[in-house]
């Protein structure tokens, strides 16, 4: 079989964070003899070298190129270009790893779209990865249709009869941003890109250590000089006008207005903000005209007008007063409907932990130059976050802890300005989430997250803290799409989560009551079930185990079901029997839920609960039965020392 895919690995000290890529590259659902792993070792001074020479002699998909230390990842993937026998390549870095179909599907996703550049979706651990893009799958990509600009980083799958035709290689040496300068050409160049948004292909990892390339602190002069080199080619592909103004917006906007922002300026060093200032400023008044920044958000608007301004001590203060400004989210209803958990909440910005305010009466103005003051600054950022508050969007985000696979959920919301006297008003959204646990992959725990657009900010928060008392608003655990699935809210910070999957401590099943009729067995649960429902029970006594089947069903109220089997002959015939509940038999682990109270046959009738509690006057004989049961055993071993003492 021809090979489809060759992944390229550029590798130099990854330690032991390169075992997760190794792993996650062996287990790809590619028939074996479809995909090949190329991983270029650049002078690695660690064990490394040997430990991938030994995973190549044992595991033919493997190869290993050893070189000289070339200072960064661009000469080592070019290596494995050059080696690739793959119809694609795939670059992947060696602290990060792949979803286990990651290759399957990205690899038939191009072939089905004729693509010559696959972006498959990501997810960030501890690192910001593209959200919009991945919103829905896109078949046919364009630079000008879809926020494709926003991913940058190399973690792509390229034809490789593409990058022979045009010649395409990453830039070499020790420099920042080879990547931009690769993937943006392919970009511009390529006859279709697809966007894989519906399975999560790459895990991008913050190493623990905070040792990976990008989180380490960079020489401004060096990185912005690199940043033109970008530039230069979508000045060399694209014509003056819109689509170029809005590549260039992407560079302004996340490496250099993002960067002069909040928190992230202010945690800088004095003498280092002021050396990214300057080399930001010597960029934003060579390169970009005014149809660039022009496209900016209100906040970031002022921040680029300032930045061109050369205003350092004002940008300062700017940011201190954004970095006040987050977002609040209150939870107001979590309910089941329609075996779906149905999730309302309201939220807003909030300002040093107020919620925020905005003129009543607003008007859109444009920001000619750059604002007098911080004080005008704010009062223009604060009148076009109200002008265009009905473009303002609200999103529930469900983000899986262990991974941070996150999915957008369906979302509907509704725009209420809210009085707040003095001719202002506080902009809120009321939203109401569908949550379908069938969509959701794999079991674990998943984090409700909103995310709010509005004015000049993207913010996001986790749902919480539920108003207390939170039990007004703890829907029961559910058994929907075959799994357990239970709503609760966390410990101490009381923000909302879902455990798929969920261990029977955590469900508190056992607090049911159940009856016996006939060969009947049958309760009541503290479960949420969207239709009849096939579990399997348990029954257990000393030496013996027998299942059998039974339905839950759902009762008027949505909180409860009623749990339905039919006695087996075992327990039937007699002695005292343990009764468990399996929610999920379909699983291929299944876990079973011990019920509170056994069941014991007396007389040829069934009965729940223990056996009754003996009488004072037995238990007294009980206890004086022990007790001389106690002496007699002490008096027969003192005896036996005694004779063994003798001999």
């Amino acid at each position: 079989m021809p090979v489809k895919v060759s992944v390229i690995v550029p590798v130099y000290n990854p330690g032991t964070y390169i075992e997760d890529c190794i792993a996650s590259l062996q287990r790809q659902s590619l028939p074996p003899e479809a995909y090949e792993v190329i991983f270029v070792d650049d002078g690695s001074t660690d064990a490394t070298p040997a430990r991938l020479d030994a995973l190549a002699a044992e595991d033919p998909r493997m190869r290993v190129i050893h070189q000289e230390n070339s200072g960064w990842s661009g000469k080592p993937r070019n290596v494995g270009i050059e080696a690739a026998r793959g119809e694609y390549v795939m670059f992947v870095d060696n602290d990060d790893y792949l979803g286990d179909e990651a290759l399957e599907r990205m690899y038939d996703y191009g072939v089905a779209n004729g693509a010559d550049v696959v972006v498959g979706k990501m997810a960030g651990k501890g690192r910001p990865v593209p959200v919009e893009l991945f919103r829905r799958n896109h078949p046919r990509a364009t630079l000008a249709g879809t926020p494709l600009i926003d991913s940058l980083t190399p973690h792509k799958m390229v034809r490789r009869e593409f990058l022979d035709r045009i010649g395409l290689r990453f830039p070499e040496g020790r420099r920042r941003l080879e990547d931009h300068v690769f993937v943006t050409e392919a970009y511009l160049r390529a006859e279709n890109v697809s966007v894989l948004s519906d399975y999560v292909c790459y895990y991008h990892v913050k190493r623990d250590d905070a040792a990976n390339a990008g989180f380490q602190r960079f020489d401004p002069v060096g990185y912005f000089g690199n940043l033109r080199e970008a530039l230069d080619i979508v000045e060399k592909y694209t014509e003056p006008g819109a689509l170029r103004d809005r590549l260039f917006r992407r560079w302004l906007r996340n490496e250099m207005v993002e960067r002069l922002r909040g928190k992230r300026l202010l945690a800088a060093p004095e003498d280092y903000r002021r050396e990214l200032f300057t080399e930001i400023h010597k960029v934003v008044v060579e390169r970009f005209g005014p149809g660039v920044a022009a496209g900016l958000q209100p906040t970031q608007r002022v921040v680029a007008a300032l930045t061109a301004a050369d205003r350092f001590d004002d940008l300062v203060a700017f940011a201190e007063w954004e970095a006040s400004v987050a977002l609040g989210s209150v939870p107001e209803t979590v309910t089941w409907r329609d075996g779906a958990l149905e999730i309302g909440f309201r939220t807003e910005y909030t300002c040093a932990g107020q919620p925020m305010t905005f003129p009543a009466e607003a008007a859109s103005t444009p920001l000619d130059g750059a604002p007098k003051d911080v004080a005008e600054a704010i009062a223009w950022v604060e009148e076009q976050t109200a002008v265009r508050f009905e473009a303002a969007t609200a999103d529930l985000l469900l983000r899986e802890r262990s991974s941070a696979a996150q999915h957008f959920q369906p979302v509907r919301f509704t725009r209420e300005p809210v009085p707040a006297g003095d001719g202002r008003v506080r902009l809120t959204l009321r939203a109401t989430a569908t949550v379908d646990p069938g969509t959701l992959p794999g079991t674990g725990i998943w984090d409700a997250l909103v995310r709010v657009k509005l004015g000049g900010w993207t913010k996001e928060c986790r749902l919480g803290p539920v108003p207390r008392p939170e039990g007004r608003l703890a829907p029961p655990a559910g058994v929907v799409a075959a799994r357990a699935v239970l709503p609760y809210w966390t410990d101490p910070h009381r923000n909302l989560s879902l455990d798929l999957g969920a261990s029977a401590k955590r469900l508190g099943v056992p607090r049911a009551d159940l009856s016996v009729s006939g060969d009947r067995l049958g309760t009541g649960l503290p479960l949420y079930v969207p239709g009849e429902t096939e579990v399997l029970v348990r029954f257990t006594a000393p030496g013996r185990s027998v299942d059998v089947p039974g339905t839950l069903a759902p009762t008027p109220d949505p909180a409860r079901s009623r749990l339905a089997a039919v006695l087996p002959a075992a327990v039937l015939a007699g002695g005292t029997w343990k009764a468990a509940l399996c929610l999920t038999p379909q699983a291929d682990r299944p876990r079973f839920h011990g019920l509170p109270q056994p069941l014991r046959v007396e007389g040829g009738a069934v009965r729940v609960g223990p056996p009754p509690r003996p009488g004072l006057g037995e238990r007294l004989w009980r206890t004086a039965r022990r007790m001389l049961g106690a002496a007699v055993r002490k008096t027969a071993s003192r005896i036996a020392e005694a004779r063994k003492a003798r001999t």
